[in-house]
């Protein structure tokens, strides 16, 4: 078996392809949105990533098959005056998970920040998707506070 992880090249037609694939197989997963992308998104999804400045994903092949995405979003740091890497989308499809791809993937997204003279990687997670917490544990994310007094950092939003 042959994994394979790069860094995606969005005007690459095969790579804008998979991207689109396996944004939509995470978003059908229950831990993404539990139901299939947006009519065109799929189509649309890598060039408008490569309109972002900053913004890179991350590819795994298995086999020359496609089977994990990363998405990353790079903002700011006003505390520590650095970019930050936010990983946006995080994505294994079934048949190839516990083969420690999005490890491999996060390694490389890690690389890139490092590259990139960033402060620290952030990422969002949903609080009962206990696989992903236990791997994003292991490869050293935690809960984020500036003081433990005053409490854990929330991800809110607001629908526009």
């Amino acid at each position: 078996m042959n994994i394979e992880i790069l860094i995606a090249d969005y005007h690459n037609p095969q790579h804008a392809k998979d991207i689109g694939f396996l944004l939509n197989e995470y978003a059908k997963d229950p831990m993404g949105a539990n139901a299939p992308l947006d009519e065109g998104i799929q189509e649309k999804v890598a060039g408008e990533l490569a309109k972002q400045v900053g913004a890179f994903s991350v590819l795994a092949y298995v086999d020359n098959k496609p089977a994990g995405l990363v998405n990353n979003l790079q903002t700011f740091s006003s505390f520590k005056c650095k970019p930050i890497i936010n990983i946006h989308d995080v994505g294994v499809a079934k048949e190839f998970r516990g083969l420690k791809i999005s490890t491999k993937m996060l390694e490389k997204v890690e690389e890139v920040a490092k590259q990139r003279g960033c402060c620290k990687l952030t990422l969002e997670v949903l609080s009962m998707n206990t696989p992903a917490k236990s791997s994003y544990k292991k490869f050293g994310f935690e809960g984020y506070e500036l003081d433990p007094k005053m409490g854990k950092a929330e991800f809110w939003e607001k629908g526009l």
